[in-house]
């Protein structure tokens, strides 16, 4: 599982024209789910999420979490971080899960978030998104889970 998080101050996501998550201060995480996937990787992303250090302290000093500041989590899908861009001029998908395993590890995760944290606002999966954010920073992680081998 791979999420891709930046720090925002606000973040928004549309469809359709109709705004369907947002949040203020906080952090936006675009997901992509792999093949292997599954509970232990979904706990782990969980965790990770909404523990990694990424909010300054008193002293300036990036060590607080999202569960420390309180602050808003907007997940939304985005199976194109698990393209292989390896070589070529034209990604390839194969390295992300196939749709149906892909929304389950998706909504999973946010069952996950959601019973640890209140706060959370998704992107719907499949739709054609448009999200926006102001990036506090700018500050942005790529965190990965690997899955589990074959």
């Amino acid at each position: 599982m791979i999420a891709l998080i930046q720090r925002v101050t606000e973040a928004a996501v549309h469809v359709g024209g109709e705004r369907v998550g947002a949040i203020g201060p906080g952090l936006l995480a675009l997901v992509a789910v792999e093949p292997g996937d599954g509970e232990p990787q979904f706990s782990r992303m969980a965790q990770r999420l909404l523990g990694y250090r990424v909010f300054s302290d008193a002293a300036g000093k990036m060590n607080l979490s999202l569960t420390d500041t309180g602050g808003a989590l907007l997940l939304v899908p985005q199976f194109t971080l698990a393209a292989d861009t390896d070589s070529g001029m034209r990604p390839s998908f194969t390295a992300a899960a196939s749709p149906e395993l892909g929304r389950a590890g998706f909504e999973r995760l946010v069952v996950l978030c959601c019973d640890a944290h209140p706060g959370l606002e998704t992107g719907r999966f499949g739709a054609h998104m448009m999200v926006s954010l102001v990036n506090d920073g700018p500050v942005t992680f790529r965190l990965r889970v690997p899955p589990a081998a074959p």
